[in-house]
């Protein structure tokens, strides 16, 4: 007998949609294996984001480029093995959504098919237009990324806030009308988010982008205090996870060296 919940316990991505319109704030968070996605998805979380942000927090690169799409496939399995109520979704990685319509609804029916998420992101507006039309017409739900984008970090010359608001605005139309259900701001504004937020139907959900947003979300590294060195000015670390481990592994280290672990009650007679 299946231990996943009812159906009707899911959230859909017309549960999602439905959010905005009932005034609801959307919580997403990323997720990249089992264990955390489980902890995310019993602790209440709307939507889990496995994100191509894998390749810096789990693999160590410095963009999120190198990541391919089999190894998103990869980790999407175990998020979505996990997850019983949020809406999971996957980051088409770069390029797979620049080869043209039909090599994005290979990639993302791959996704679909082979990890049992039931969504896919991808960044980009106006020049995506196309691509997120024929997606959502093969039946692939989308959620688009606009703002900051991270797969564009070469041509942009860095993590930089975009500042053009009617760039952005038209991004934002452009994704809607093809039929995205939803869509990231990522490092704008939040004036600007905030009237995107307001002239669109479908939910905005930011990082970097200001309250005025339908929803947030955040690497969930960053979030629990996971990540060492530079740490953008938008994000709230909840714990100090990286403090504690490091005491713990260090007071492991000690014990074993001077003998004290394991005890007897942890050993069998």
């Amino acid at each position: 007998m299946s231990s996943h919940k009812p159906a009707s316990d899911r959230i859909t991505v017309p549960k999602f949609v439905a959010m905005k319109r009932d005034g609801k704030k959307i919580s997403m968070l990323t997720a990249y294996d089992y264990t955390m996605a489980q902890l995310l998805d019993e602790a209440g979380v709307d939507s889990v984001l496995v994100g191509d942000s894998l390749s810096m927090v789990v693999q160590g690169h410095d963009t999120t480029l190198p990541v391919t799409l089999d190894e998103m496939i990869y980790h999407a399995k175990m998020v979505a093995r996990a997850v019983q109520r949020a809406l999971v979704i996957v980051d088409l990685p770069f390029p797979s959504f620049h080869l043209g319509v039909y090599s994005a609804i290979e990639s993302a029916g791959r996704i679909l098919k082979e990890t049992g998420a039931q969504a896919v992101k991808l960044e980009g507006g106006v020049e995506q237009a196309e691509v997120i039309a024929g997606l959502v017409s093969a039946g692939i739900p989308v959620m688009a990324h606009v703002g900051l984008r991270p797969q564009l970090v070469m041509q942009m010359g860095g993590y930089k806030v975009q500042r053009d608001e009617e760039q952005l605005m038209a991004d934002a139309l452009a994704a809607q009308n093809a039929g995205a259900f939803g869509m990231v701001l990522e490092c704008v504004p939040r004036s600007a988010a905030a009237k995107i937020s307001s002239e669109l139907t479908i939910p905005t959900i930011g990082i970097g982008a200001g309250v005025g947003c339908d929803g947030q979300v955040l690497v969930v590294n960053d979030m629990l205090g996971l990540t060492g060195g530079y740490v953008p000015k938008f994000v709230k670390a909840y714990a100090d996870l990286r403090g504690q481990i490091s005491s713990a592994a260090k007071q492991y280290c000690e014990e074993v060296r001077d003998g004290a672990f394991p005890a007897d009650k942890h050993s069998f007679q």
